[in-house]
């Protein structure tokens, strides 16, 4: 059977209540307990106006981001200036209670993974997309494109909508290689607006190779998936979306953010934004905000346009 071990703070407490009711002297409290007696006396020390500085602004990062662990956290406060580790940031986490409440675990999956082994290797070599869903406060429908290079983790297309048809996904597409470059290869699962003919006759057009992962194996598609487990958290979970142009703002502002602030520990605690800028110090950072819904309505007639001329 494991041994308990108390710590000193919790003796001290336990000595300190002996005494104030009476029932023993200090010297007797602290033999019981083993207890130094320098350790019963001793005060906490007023914390300088540095150190008052600093939790202050640990509460306020922890407000603005509530499920960033001690480690994000840190990495956010180096960037801002402040000389601190991951562990004198875990230790006044601790003290202040700001721990973040842990998610439950899923099971893992046992076996090996039967999907393709393309892996990754440099900007622009492998984009995943995918599709997620959400609904406003008043139950309307909302359906998010995301298109995701896999090896910086840039989000570059982070589209919602009420519906979103293949035409529409490749407007998207399209205006996300116009930005940042065609991809060599696409990984995505086998939907209707993925396996579609007009999408697969646009990316052979393209030169650009697909990667469909198995049916019921999102597990193949795990960037994409991550990133939308992130997402979810960070932003659909914490925000009240009442209607489809507040949620286009809100999800825009997540984009921006997660792009350009956001440490990721994949990139060695850096935003892809800093990630690119490392990698290519001539490229152009990622945009701001998404493009309107106006561009998006002419990329489509772009598209209608080209496939009845040919």
């Amino acid at each position: 059977m494991r041994k308990k071990v108390v710590s000193p703070a919790h003796r001290r407490a336990a000595a300190q209540q002996v005494v104030a009711a009476g029932m023993c002297s200090q010297r007797a409290a602290c033999q019981i307990l083993r207890l130094a007696r320098s350790t019963y006396g001793y005060c906490a020390r007023t914390p300088t106006l540095v150190e008052q500085r600093l939790q202050q602004r640990l509460h306020e990062l922890a407000l603005k981001h509530p499920r960033y662990g001690y480690r994000r956290i840190a990495a956010l406060l180096r960037q801002e200036g402040w000389r601190v580790g991951k562990r004198h940031i875990q230790r006044l986490r601790r003290a202040e209670g700001l721990r973040v409440p842990p998610s439950r675990r899923k099971l893992v999956r046992r076996g090996v993974s039967t999907g393709l082994v393309t892996r990754a290797t440099h900007r622009g070599h492998v984009w995943t997309w995918d599709f997620i869903a959400d609904a406003t406060v008043r139950g309307g429908a909302l359906r998010i494109l995301t298109i995701l290079d896999e090896h910086t983790r840039e989000c570059h297309v982070l589209r919602v909508d009420r519906a979103l048809r293949s035409a529409d996904v490749l407007a998207w597409l399209q205006r996300a290689i116009e930005e940042h470059g065609a991809p060599e290869y696409l990984r995505s699962d086998n939907g209707s607006e993925f396996i579609a003919k007009i999408v697969q006759q646009w990316l052979a057009e393209k030169h650009i190779k697909t990667i469909y992962i198995e049916p019921g194996s999102p597990w193949q598609n795990g960037f994409v998936e991550s990133f939308h487990g992130r997402f979810r958290d960070e932003c659909l979970n914490r925000e009240q979306l009442w209607t489809l142009t507040e949620a286009q703002v809100v999800i825009g502002d997540y984009r921006c953010e997660y792009n350009q602030l956001r440490p990721h520990s994949r990139l060695g605690y850096l935003s892809p934004a800093r990630f690119v800028a490392q990698l290519c110090p001539s490229s152009a950072t990622v945009g701001l905000r998404p493009p309107s819904a106006k561009d998006g309505q002419n990329q489509n007639e772009n598209i209608t346009s080209t496939k009845d001329s040919d």
